[in-house]
């Protein structure tokens, strides 16, 4: 899993910070003079007919192209399009890196964030957030058979394989585990499984698409953390009306099964709740 879901010890470490500034609450939805887009109603959605998404489009399994090159697709993908067909528009997804997406938003090239977007206090200070579509913990990963470790406190002294630039390892030392340096989740269960490490953490959602993707009964969830990480679509300040139509779509998507369905497809598991 990328940089959006990060560790789970306090709620300063579940998702990485970003910079930008809020829009101004001008009705109109046009930049203003400072060049920042302004909120949008629904109804001038609803008149434009379509729903401007930003997504990273490289960021498997929220939004990803099959194979590099097919048809734009993903767990956030489809939820968003789900979104936009019960407020009557059309998705049109604006494709951006994630260092840019946020300027993205903050000048009108979209209306809406769908990228596994974690709710922070420095977020909701400067965007609208929806209700909550994904819910998610830390978990600690070790082989199936290992019985040394169910809790995070059982790390002490342990080896656990983390990636130097994820904030999962500061965890993993705040739980008194020795750190083996890895590039990523590929490399740290192989050394999991080798013997050469004693465990891995990492997020709930990683470990669930790596199962998905190909199922191996050589490694478990030994613990997960407490806290939880929500992630939402974020919007320009002064959308309000939109983003309770939005809310209002997510409640009717969650009820009549939509939502679950569509977490079963990508982590055999309903990670909306």
């Amino acid at each position: 899993m990328k940089r959006h879901i990060i560790a789970l010890a306090t709620a300063a470490l579940l998702a990485v910070s970003v910079t930008g500034c809020s829009g101004s609450t001008d009705p109109s939805g046009s930049p203003s003079a400072s060049g920042t887009a302004t909120g949008l109603t629904l109804k001038q959605v609803q008149d434009a007919g379509v729903l401007k998404i930003g997504t990273e489009g490289t960021y498997k399994p929220f939004s990803f192209h099959e194979g590099g090159t097919g048809a734009l697709t993903g767990f956030d993908v489809d939820v968003v399009t789900a979104v936009a067909q019960k407020l009557g528009v059309k998705p049109q997804f604006e494709e951006t890196q994630w260092d840019a997406i946020f300027a993205g938003l903050e000048a009108g090239r979209s209306d809406v964030i769908a990228n596994q977007v974690s709710i922070t206090p420095e977020r909701e200070a400067k965007y609208e957030f929806s209700k909550p579509y994904t819910v998610s913990t830390g978990v600690i990963v070790t082989k199936s058979g290992n019985t040394d470790i169910s809790s995070f406190a059982d790390l002490k002294g342990k080896t656990t394989a983390q990636s130097l630039t994820s904030n999962w390892q500061q965890l993993a030392k705040d739980s008194g585990a020795n750190i083996e340096a890895v590039e990523g989740w590929a490399q740290a269960i192989t050394l999991l499984k080798q013997g050469r490490v004693d465990a891995t953490i990492n997020d709930k959602l990683t470990y669930l698409d790596s199962q998905k993707t190909k199922q191996d009964d050589g490694i478990k969830i030994a613990a997960e953390t407490a806290e939880k990480s929500l992630s939402a679509m974020a919007f320009r300040q002064g959308s309000e009306d939109l983003v309770k139509a939005v809310d209002k779509a997510l409640e009717e998507l969650s009820s009549d099964g939509t939502l679950s369905t569509i977490s079963e497809k990508y982590f055999g598991a309903d990670v909306t709740k």
